[in-house]
């Protein structure tokens, strides 16, 4: 438990680390010393029918999903650029995503030399269908981020997509193990993109996933990904004769996923769903802390969102930039960490649209409102419901005093 008890009439503080995650589990980290032991940790340094760690990984994640095929990475990035190669963009080409994402998402892109169009954001923290349909004769490819685990209606989207020709491809690292109407996040487009770095749902310290129906891109992707001319060592790739052609057109972008990272993998994923399910309490102790708070905007969760929370975010809607930076400093100075998507500035992980200079873009003031007011937490799995009730009385005290005194203004 993270927190610290005052005396009475002092002022609660939380003592917890928003960064720190819990333990590797002893399952992987033994399967981990057992790869180091053997000295093999590059993917393909196998013997004779062996599999090896990061095949078996592909093949279970390909079944949790439901995919036909699975390839792992280097990272989330990596798996997003990847998709885009082997869909064929090119430089100059466009691609419509996300206004409300983080630098990965729009670095994917432009490492390929494509430009971001980007789409904006409703109060809801998802991609504002209405603009993508405005916009949809701009791009052929669609970069959908599921921004901090919040998932926009996908069969409006896809809908919107199929009738403009729009392949998409889906940003899940935030929504491993998130559903929409009960299809898992990352089947409903041509690509489903995940990420393992430390502060996502699995941890690996950094490393991604790519799932795939379609064998002809997806032997590209595999291609792409460095595995020289052995393919046949995949699992969860297409048959060899995918690759009959594909093998002499397409380059080798290096980006595997290693047998260390794969074994440290492979135990998680069997406990996802019970991980999931602690995360989602997390969130629902402060959700429920921070309900009917004056000038606090709680976003909405529809019904046929089967969210996975590793993450928290509200609104403080049409706050003056003063008051929000008063109310993060005051939470801050009682231990409670909160990041903002208004600042001025980029800082740590947190930017936004028109942070990204190598990809200019258009005022969206409806959108530009919304990313003024959204306060993000991470609700690290070393917490407790307790924890987070206290972390929910602060922000609420807080968020009050600053609402209250500028009201009276």
């Amino acid at each position: 438990m993270g927190l610290t008890a005052q005396c009475a009439g002092m002022t609660e503080k939380f003592t917890g680390q928003f960064t720190q995650q819990e333990p590797i589990p002893e399952a992987a980290i033994a399967a981990a010393v057992q790869v180091m032991q053997s000295g093999r940790l590059h993917r393909y340094n196998t013997q004779g029918d062996e599999a090896g760690e990061t095949a078996l990984l592909e093949v279970e994640f390909a079944a949790y999903t439901g995919a036909q095929y699975c390839l792992a990475v280097a990272s989330g990035g990596y798996a997003m650029a990847t998709a885009l190669r082997a869909l064929g963009v090119r430089p100059g080409d466009k691609v419509l995503t996300n206004a409300f994402t983080l630098a990965p998402v729009p670095g994917a892109i432009a490492s390929v030399g494509a430009m971001p169009v980007f789409v904006g954001v409703t109060e809801g923290l998802v991609i504002d269908l209405d603009d993508l349909a405005a916009k949809a004769d701009q791009a052929d490819v669609l970069m959908l981020s599921h921004m901090r685990g919040h998932i926009c209606d996908m069969r409006r989207l896809m809908a919107i997509c199929n009738a403009a020709g729009i392949t998409v491809i889906e940003d899940c690292a935030h929504t491993m193990g998130a559903s929409w109407d009960g299809v898992p996040s990352g089947r409903w487009g041509t690509f489903g993109c995940y990420s393992t770095q430390t502060y996502k749902h699995i941890n690996s310290g950094e490393g991604g996933l790519l799932i795939s129906d379609d064998a002809e891109l997806m032997a590209r992707a595999v291609m792409l990904s460095g595995s020289y001319m052995l393919f046949e060592k995949h699992r969860a790739a297409p048959p060899p004769d995918a690759f009959a052609e594909i093998k002499y057109q397409t380059p080798n972008v290096s980006g595997r996923m290693d047998n260390l990272r794969a074994a440290i993998l492979r135990p998680q994923l069997g406990d996802l769903k019970t991980q999931c399910d602690r995360w989602n309490a997390l969130y629902h102790a402060v959700e429920d802390g921070l309900r009917d708070v004056p000038g606090l905007t709680l976003i909405d969760r529809p019904k046929e969102e089967g969210f996975v929370a590793s993450s928290i975010q509200f609104l403080l809607l049409d706050w003056s930039a003063s008051a929000v930076e008063d109310v993060l400093a005051r939470c801050k100075a009682r231990g409670v960490e909160l990041k903002w998507f208004g600042g001025a500035e980029p800082t740590g992980f947190t930017s936004r649209y028109d942070s990204w200079r190598y990809a200019p873009s258009s005022a969206m003031p409806e959108s530009d409102r919304i990313l003024a007011g959204i306060i993000d937490m991470r609700l690290p799995l070393t917490f407790s419901q307790d924890d987070c009730a206290v972390i929910a009385r602060i922000i609420r005290d807080e968020v009050s005093i600053v609402y209250q005194a500028t009201s009276a203004a």
